[in-house]
């Protein structure tokens, strides 16, 4: 069921035509706005379109969706989130090329969970944990420079 009262800056099927080759993301809400509001002011995604069904928003080069739970009500999915507290369960949504210690700051000025501060990870990101509005958790990384790597840290 739609609670859109407007039509959609475009039709579904010429946006799904203009995806791009490779993985996408979709997730599941319980409302657009405050997902779409974590991704804009906290990790510093760019809001392509947003309404009470849907919003797509891209994040350093990709294009995520998400749909509200409303409006997968006659879809084959429907029902499995319902009562999920945390959501994606055992997913990590990486975000890589951004600045973790910068996201991590707008995450705890927003009040979002904070699983793991930034650190400097063996496997040469620096990166942190944060839960999103809906349970998703999110890692922001950079690759650190081997010259980082072999110096102390600034933060």
């Amino acid at each position: 069921m739609k609670k859109r009262g407007k039509d959609p800056w475009m039709p579904a099927d010429d946006f799904g035509r203009s995806l791009p080759r490779g993985i996408g993301l979709n997730l599941l809400v319980p409302e657009i706005d405050p997902m779409e509001r974590f991704f804009r002011e906290v990790i510093g995604a760019n809001t392509i379109y947003a309404d009470e069904d849907f919003a797509a928003v891209e994040i350093a080069g990709s294009v995520l969706m998400l749909h509200a739970d409303h409006s997968y009500a006659d879809h084959e999915m429907a029902g499995v989130v319902v009562d999920a507290e945390w959501r994606g369960v055992g997913m990590e949504i990486r975000i890589y090329g951004v600045d973790p210690d910068r996201i991590e700051g707008r995450a705890r000025s927003a009040g979002s969970t904070i699983l793991s501060g930034t650190l400097d990870k063996p496997h040469g990101l620096r990166e942190c944990h944060i839960v999103g509005p809906s349970g998703y958790i999110f890692v922001p990384s950079r690759a650190i420079s081997r010259e980082d790597s072999t110096a102390e840290t600034q933060i």
